[in-house]
């Protein structure tokens, strides 16, 4: 069986074993690397760490975030325009966010169809090193974007970047919000916040979606319906310590359950 068809085989068989129940900034990123980083398995762990010795680090938390620093890099402008929309998508099917190809990612150009072009390549041992290096920061990085709710909305407001909000006495909308603001209250870096939600242990996962053959794409199904949850737009723009108090459980659970699926992936791809 093909490679693709083989890991996509086994990221569904993990989402049917699991039990019911645009982007992170810097910080939201960070996290899911290093969630997914403590639950690789020994093999992925070192060639992981064979691939990042080319950066001179060890650990995926930095390398997270380059592929959204790519676009404050003038020698990286043609990469950045090639990858900028795979950050993303945007359900045009209304609020019941189910997946369709041809009108949710034309042309492949969506964080749904970017995650399965870099898992390919990073699960090709004929590729050269750098090239895998490349895609296992996009991977990295893209599926921490799709458990991002706001990176896959269905709302015609460039994912909540138009919807202006007042938070903590400042004027912002409910992208930068979502991306930094709600995970910020914490007071928490990276690690201290990576440590405080790999401490509370396995993450329920929701359940699956029908049909189920394309995993990443029931991931970015999952966010786009968090968006329409009551009360996920706040009422009058103006976010307080209630809409905190209830939303930042649903962004950590977020971060929580990219982190495991991410060290799956990475498993996969990584296995031989």
């Amino acid at each position: 069986m093909p490679f693709r068809r083989r890991l996509l085989a086994a990221i569904l068989c993990g989402i049917l074993l699991a039990p019911a129940a645009r982007a992170w900034g810097p910080l939201g990123h960070s996290i899911v690397a290093a969630l997914a980083q403590r639950h690789l398995s020994p093999a992925a762990g070192l060639e992981v760490e064979r691939l990042l010795a080319a950066d001179h680090t060890t650990r995926l938390a930095d390398v997270a975030n380059w592929p959204d620093q790519l676009q404050d890099d003038p020698a990286q402008a043609t990469l950045w325009q090639r990858t900028r929309k795979l950050h993303y998508i945007n359900f045009r099917g209304g609020p019941a966010c189910g997946y369709v190809p041809p009108r949710d990612c034309r042309d492949g150009e969506c964080v749904v169809a970017g995650v399965a072009h870099y898992v390919a390549i990073l699960g090709d041992r004929s590729r050269s090193d750098a090239a895998r290096l490349a895609a296992l920061k996009f991977v990295v990085h893209f599926v921490g974007d799709m458990h991002q709710p706001l990176h896959a909305g269905h709302r015609d407001d460039l994912g909540g970047n138009r919807y202006q909000v007042q938070f903590e006495g400042e004027g912002s909308n409910l992208h930068r919000v979502w991306d930094s603001g709600l995970l910020a209250t914490r007071g928490l870096d990276w690690r201290a916040y990576a440590r405080k939600l790999d401490a509370e242990g396995p993450v329920t996962r929701p359940p699956p979606i029908a049909p189920l053959d394309n995993p990443y794409a029931q991931w970015a199904e999952e966010s786009c319906r968090l968006t329409a949850a009551p009360g996920f737009y706040p009422d009058g723009h103006k976010i307080g310590r209630a809409y905190v108090d209830a939303e930042l459980p649903v962004a950590e659970n977020r971060l929580r359950i990219a982190g495991r699926r991410l060290a799956e992936v990475l498993n996969l791809a990584l296995a031989n």
